[in-house]
């Protein structure tokens, strides 16, 4: 494991209720200058990707990418990351539906709002539609699941919806499909399809 990745384990089981002292001296000895405060791991794997396509090592610069577990967590991590905490500049993504969970709980831990980049529904939406509905499909079927797509689309639920939302639903279905797309999606986007709130996350950096 990483010193980063010790920091990262260290705030997580802190922001669980355990002691804050391992955050504390790893903050300092590393050292971390940002946090990057993203619902789960498949946003961990798509900002990874996007830094790793543009030649940056986000640990070597300091920068901690770090999964909550759920937008309304931000307040607890931005109390203990923030400027009641350990000081460091806080950015990340939220999804429009959320973004009251974040806005509360930023201006509680007297963080700026402005580092925290919006996307509509949320990042696999924003995926689909920079790639556009074909390209994604095509990526599917090279992941060698297009018979578990063809199975879902047939599911009843599934009438109605547009093929960017069936596609938005089907990656959520099997436990890490997202987490591996959200990699994947990343690394088939042309350089200037990146969409906003990625492309300004990591711009931001």
């Amino acid at each position: 494991m990483t010193d980063m990745g010790a920091f990262r384990e260290a705030v997580t089981a802190w922001a669980a209720g355990g002691p804050g002292d391992p955050a504390r001296e790893l903050a300092a000895r590393l050292p971390v200058r940002a946090a990057v405060l993203l619902e789960g791991l498949s946003d961990v794997a798509a900002v990874n990707a996007l830094a790793a396509s543009r030649g940056r090592n986000l640990e070597a610069e300091g920068v901690c990418v770090l999964p909550m577990g759920g937008a309304m967590s931000v307040g607890r991590f931005a109390h203990l990351l923030g400027p009641p905490g350990l000081g460091l500049r806080l950015t990340g993504l939220c999804d429009e539906a959320e973004r009251r969970y974040y806005a509360r709980g930023l201006e509680r831990a007297g963080a700026a709002q402005q580092g925290f980049f919006v996307c509509a529904a949320d990042l696999e939406d924003e995926l689909i539609r920079a790639l556009g509905v074909t390209r994604v499909e095509e990526i599917v079927r090279a992941e060698g699941d297009l018979r578990p797509l063809q199975t879902f689309l047939r599911q009843p639920a599934q009438r109605g919806r547009t093929a960017q939302q069936q596609l938005r639903r089907f990656l959520g279905t099997k436990k890490g499909r997202k987490i591996r797309y959200g990699r994947v999606l990343v690394e088939a986007l042309d350089p200037d399809r990146t969409p906003a709130p990625l492309d300004g996350l990591l711009a931001s950096l």
